[in-house]
């Protein structure tokens, strides 16, 4: 039972000893990552993906931050024959209203861009020729919520909110192209996003 006072103590500490994160001139740095890999079953290799984007934001005022994410995708199908590649930018701009020192609301607005190709990938997982050349851009308003337990850490939990993208991919072999346009709400509050950021 001490032990467990000591740490609910300690936490409480944590968070009264939180300053204003959100303050102009102040930097924050998060991003993702993530990998996955699976096996159809008779297929000789694995299908793998793996995407790293860091990014970064600067406070220009009290509450109001802009940055960018810059980073890399890659998903190899072996099931589908298909390789996928991309370079990713997100720049973003993100507004804070406080609730407390320790709490505060959040809406984000991102223009995610991605620019790749695909490629034809055999069924022993080896790479071929260009196939295609893909290009995404996107707009996406996003809400969520900070909790900052120290004075460089903030807990994030949000979910994807409104969002528009266009889509195009460039045929390599007969020179054609093709569009896509989609527009949605996915604030869904079963699948949300948690992140940690970190305050200098």
């Amino acid at each position: 039972m001490k032990k467990l006072l000591f740490s609910l103590v300690a936490v409480a500490g944590l968070a009264f000893t939180s300053q204003a994160q959100t303050e102009k001139g102040k930097i924050m740095l998060g991003g993702s990552v993530g990998f996955s890999s699976s096996k159809v079953d008779g297929a000789n290799k694995s299908d793998f993906s793996f995407n790293v984007i860091p990014s970064a934001g600067y406070f220009v005022s009290n509450n109001i931050a802009i940055g960018t994410g810059v980073g890399y995708t890659y998903n190899k199908e072996v099931s589908d024959l298909n390789l996928n590649q991309a370079f990713k930018v997100a720049p973003f701009g993100r507004y804070y209203v406080g609730l407390s020192d320790q709490f505060k609301f959040f809406g984000q607005l991102s223009v995610p861009m991605s620019f790749g190709n695909n490629k034809i990938v055999n069924a022993d997982g080896d790479t071929g020729a260009k196939t295609a050349t893909t290009t995404d851009i996107g707009v996406n308003i996003a809400p969520g919520f900070a909790f900052f337990p120290t004075k460089r850490i903030g807990i994030e939990f949000s979910v994807n909110g409104l969002g528009y993208n266009h889509s195009k991919i460039e045929n390599e072999i007969t020179g054609s192209e093709a569009k896509r346009n989609e527009f949605g709400l996915e604030a869904d509050s079963f699948a949300p996003k948690l992140g940690v950021q970190f305050y200098f």
